[in-house]
């Protein structure tokens, strides 16, 4: 079955995640140097660049960023409960790979490179995303994606985590 392939009923989006992340490790094999320091966004990037750094046999733990402190929402949303930005290591002149789950208006990637650079000067930032689902707002793009989806601007796309690691996504309305 290949990665968007759907079992449901026509035109309901299923989208096998597990399948995706082995794509998105095959693209981050390719994108990384041996310089190359993982940070997901969280909490789905956070969760993928945890797995990718297991499964890449990397030293140490990947980062994590936190968007809640940059977001252009912020007055309406207020500071969410998400994990909070760790970098376990020097962002100046860093080589940079950023991970998400889901790409979408870019608004969140806006706000996570402001975080980044409130702790330093990185060489270079690329993103790699499970998803890419379009209707960017912001001149963002991923320098991989496992998927790219078209949805309705009423759907949401989220990346879940089961108690034993297993990814899966969940398609809500708005």
């Amino acid at each position: 079955m290949s990665p968007t392939s759907s079992t449901a009923p026509a035109g309901a989006l299923t989208l096998d995640a597990e399948a995706l992340y082995r794509e998105l490790l095959s693209g981050v094999r390719a994108l990384r140097t041996p310089q190359t320091q993982l940070a997901g966004i969280a909490s789905g990037g956070a969760w993928l660049a945890e797995r990718l750094q297991q499964d890449l046999a990397l030293p140490g733990e990947a980062g994590v960023l936190s968007s809640a402190l940059h977001r252009d929402d912020f007055s309406q949303r207020g500071l969410a409960a998400s994990a909070q930005t760790r970098l376990g290591f020097d962002v100046d002149g860093a080589d940079i790979l950023l991970l998400d789950d889901v790409l979408y208006t870019g608004r969140t990637i806006r706000a996570v490179i402001n975080e980044l650079f409130d702790y330093g000067r990185p060489a270079r930032v690329r993103l790699a995303v499970l998803v890419d689902r379009g209707g960017r707002e912001l001149p963002v793009q991923a320098d991989f994606a496992a998927a790219r989806v078209a949805l309705p601007a009423a759907q949401s796309l989220a990346l879940a985590r089961a108690d034993g690691g297993a990814f899966h996504f969940h398609v809500q309305e708005a």
